[in-house]
């Protein structure tokens, strides 16, 4: 009986055939045809280490090529462990697109920020072709900003720059400026998957409503994202909301003049904020700043703040519930709540989850009582005086006298820090002349004997104690 001896070759198409197959070959009884890692194979330990070291070099290329281009080293070895494709990419390929990412002036943590985000922007064809159809865009002012969110939002949804063409022309055939269609691209991306027909239901409907013609362009470069809004689904049920409160329309034309995003505002939100409106419990004056501009505008700058709490991390419950024990907040700009919630999170180490208990950090003065006090705090911890944890309750709720004699009064070396109370402060200087108060004194009328007379009689007509 002949046996025919397996080549290499043949034994490479047996393998492939039956693990195409599912089959799977025991060591014991099939040693010869096993693909299986075995220390008797000496070939197979060779080659893995090769692959290896092939494998480690092609890293050590990218990392090398991404710290050049100012990639952050400790994100790096996360980012490709996510991203295991771009291995097998071409180097020249990759520092091409590199280098056409700079070219577009986009700021270099936009450009890490957008291959984090989204890293098949770093496929060359693609960005090729979109420096050419940007290229063709020249009297449209492109900033850096509408790029990074083109190339994110085209890749994502696989378009390419003769979406973007067709776009502009018809935004420009209904008579927008170059600066409104620029505000459109780089708020509302999504204006590359609308068709001429949406957008003129949008434009028809707002000039029904009232909102002039020549206004349109206007608005929509102060709100971009009015053009992508459904007219059945949102601005209809909206102004229908509106009527039902009481609002007339002039009423809210104007508001939409003056800010038109009210319009992004969903169906049942305004509802909620008058709500929290008519149960403010605060002082008089402060409800007179509340709604000095109209029940309109104070609904929507309720809106605002609720929006603005919920980017940073509460629930809209908890954002209403801040501002209901807060009011004083409606009255703030948004850009002085998130320097105090920054401030509360990065510096003071604190999680937004406090808010909701501890309101009143986001109503106290920012440079005279937050800072100050969490100098003082950081001071007394540093040099041992302080072994617990302090709340921000127990931080901010205090007054600032009661703060000054716990934490400051003990340690003079504070006073400097606090500034409140300090001995080395300047006193202020009094309006009134410093000798005024000598011309206000009484009187005074010289004593005679038959003065001294009759305080004496009176003293002994007196009645004695027992």
């Amino acid at each position: 009986m002949a046996t025919r001896v397996a080549t290499g070759s043949s034994l490479r198409r047996l393998t492939s055939a039956a693990s195409a197959h599912g089959l799977v070959f025991r060591n014991h009884n099939t040693h010869c045809l096993s693909t299986a890692p075995s220390f008797d194979n000496p070939f197979h330990g060779k080659f893995s280490q090769q692959s290896q070291f092939s494998k480690l070099r092609k890293e050590t290329s990218l990392a090398n090529l991404f710290l050049r281009y100012g990639f952050p080293p400790s994100q790096f070895h996360d980012f490709l462990s996510k991203n295991h494709f771009l291995l097998n990419y071409n180097l020249k390929e990759l520092r091409k697109s590199l280098d056409t990412l700079l070219s577009f002036k986009i700021p270099q943590k936009s450009i890490i920020s957008l291959i984090c985000d989204c890293p098949g922007v770093l496929e060359y064809q693609f960005l090729k072709k979109w420096a050419v159809g940007l290229a063709e865009l020249r009297d449209l002012t492109t900033s850096p900003l509408i790029i990074r969110s083109f190339l994110q939002y085209s890749k994502g949804f696989q378009l390419d720059s003769v979406e973007l063409s067709k776009s502009v022309e018809i935004l420009r055939g209904f008579g927008f400026t170059n600066a409104s269609i620029s505000r459109v691209l780089e708020e509302f991306p999504s204006v590359l998957l609308m068709n001429n027909r949406e957008i003129q239901c949008t434009i028809e409907f707002l000039v029904e409503f009232g909102i002039p013609r020549d206004e349109i362009d206007r608005v929509i470069r102060l709100y971009p994202r009015t053009i992508g809004l459904g007219v059945e689904d949102r601005l209809k049920p909206l102004l229908c909301e509106l009527r039902d409160l009481g609002f007339s329309d002039d009423e809210v034309r104007k508001e939409v003049l003056m800010d038109p995003r009210i319009l992004g505002m969903e169906v049942g939100e305004f509802s909620r904020c008058l709500q929290l409106l008519r149960t403010l419990k605060c002082r008089v004056p402060i409800k007179e700043k509340v709604f000095g501009c109209g029940v309109l505008r104070a609904g929507f700058e309720v809106k605002l703040r609720v929006d603005c709490l919920c980017n940073h991390g509460l629930t809209r419950r908890e954002a209403f519930k801040v501002l209901w024990k807060e009011p004083r907040l409606i009255m703030y700009d948004i850009e002085n709540i998130e320097k105090k919630i920054e401030f509360l999170v990065q510096q003071m180490k604190y999680s937004v989850d406090c808010l909701p208990d501890v309101p009143e950090y986001l109503g106290v003065n920012f440079e005279k009582q937050i800072v100050p006090r969490h100098n003082v705090i950081e001071y007394l911890k540093g040099k041992g005086a302080i072994d617990f944890q302090l709340g921000l309750k127990d931080l901010i709720k205090p007054s600032r006298v009661k703060f000054y004699n716990l934490y400051v009064k003990p340690y003079p070396e504070c006073e400097k820090i606090y500034g409140r109370f300090s001995r080395n402060l300047e006193v202020k200087k009094s309006k009134h002349p410093p000798g005024l108060w000598k011309v206000f004194r009484p009187q005074k009328f010289p004593e005679t004997k038959e003065d001294v007379k009759n305080i004496k009689s009176f003293m002994e007509n007196l009645p004695r104690g027992p």
